[in-house]
């Protein structure tokens, strides 16, 4: 989840808005006339119907989160990105990453989408791929979520769970994926196949392929692949800044205080920070981060470090943080954009 603020009207309180990832808040609407709630109604009736799955992302409303505005005396904001299609804010980031793929020529329809992740994002993936007519590869660590693997089979995606290991270790989910990108780009070309354009069937996004043959992962009509790379490709960062941060601005007409945010890969925050940062440099932005990961110091100190990596305590492959999917013990180039006043240790 993610905080965002906005000033109250009246007695310069500040307004918070929690930027939600995947738990569902009630909104209660308090007005004043029925009247008001009628006209309402019939405006929501005239609203067109989305055109597909990729329609159906972003616009995201803010509720107002009562408990926590009342016992605070803020008007503390969530958004709802749990409403996406494939229930995360990841939705965004898997849209701008393909589209920006496709127009590249990096990938075509009919390629293999690659990505190492934990779960939101596979999810996202596999949700919005088919959409370009696009098929999807995850390699996710065998220690996430069963659930999460079974939702992404289950959207059409092909899952290899492995081992987690440090990120220095070729076996690393990431770096699993991104060599399947690769040997997808060989497969389609000794099959005869077109290969994206542009793009050398010996290495994708710069990274070359090992020996290795997976070809019982590849569809006969496999046209390459691609490799997401979330926590390096800036497109992440750009779905925040072209699209939520742009959103939040509008829907609080540009009364914000503070805006609050995770960090996975960094997306989220630094695209959104960003964007509220240019339009008010008076907006104050916040990392919250949970134990085990090293963003916190990073954010507050200057270095990367936590207690977890202590003399006599360092695993030779460190594990994840408590939090499924938050929390990094690297600075990825997305979260290297964030703007920051300051960071919480906390859980999500």
């Amino acid at each position: 989840m993610a905080p965002v603020t906005a000033r109250s009207a009246g007695a310069g309180i500040g307004t918070v808005i929690f930027f939600s990832l995947a738990v569902a808040y009630f909104f209660c609407d308090r007005r004043s006339n029925s009247s008001k709630n009628n006209k309402k109604k019939k405006k929501k009736k005239k609203k067109k119907s989305k055109n597909g799955i990729i329609d159906a992302i972003g616009n995201t409303p803010l509720i107002r989160i009562n408990s926590l505005s009342d016992a605070t005396g803020c008007e503390i904001l969530g958004k709802c990105e749990f409403l996406n299609p494939g229930g995360s804010v990841k939705d965004r980031v898997a849209v701008q990453i393909i589209e920006e793929a496709l127009e590249s020529g990096q990938l075509r329809p009919g390629g293999i989408v690659t990505e190492g992740s934990a779960g939101s994002t596979a999810i996202s993936i596999a949700t919005v791929a088919p959409a370009y007519g696009c098929k999807c590869h995850v390699v996710i660590p065998d220690d996430a979520a069963i659930e999460k693997s079974q939702i992404i089979e289950a959207l059409g995606a092909t899952v290899e769970r492995v081992r987690p290991v440090s990120i220095t270790h070729k076996d690393h989910f990431v770096n699993i994926a991104r060599r399947r990108a690769s040997e997808a780009n060989e497969f389609a070309l000794k099959h005869k196949k077109s290969q994206p354009n542009g793009t050398d069937a010996q290495q994708i996004n710069g990274y070359k392929s090992d020996e290795d043959n997976h070809n019982s992962l590849f569809p006969n009509d496999c046209q390459g692949g691609f490799f997401a790379d979330q926590f390096e490709n800036l497109a992440n960062l750009r779905a925040h800044y072209e699209g939520t941060g742009p959103e939040i601005w509008e829907q609080t007409e540009g009364k914000l205080d503070a805006f609050v945010a995770a960090a996975g890969t960094g997306g989220t925050v630094a695209g959104v920070s960003k964007f509220l940062q240019e339009k008010n440099p008076n907006i104050k932005c916040y990392l919250i981060d949970p134990p085990g990961s090293g963003l916190f110091n990073k954010v507050t100190r200057g270095v990367m470090y936590t207690k977890e990596e202590a003399e006599g305590r360092r695993l030779k492959n460190p594990f994840d943080t408590i939090t499924e999917g938050i929390g990094i013990n690297r600075v990825t180039r997305n979260f290297a954009e964030a703007k920051l006043v300051g960071a919480f240790r906390g859980f999500l």
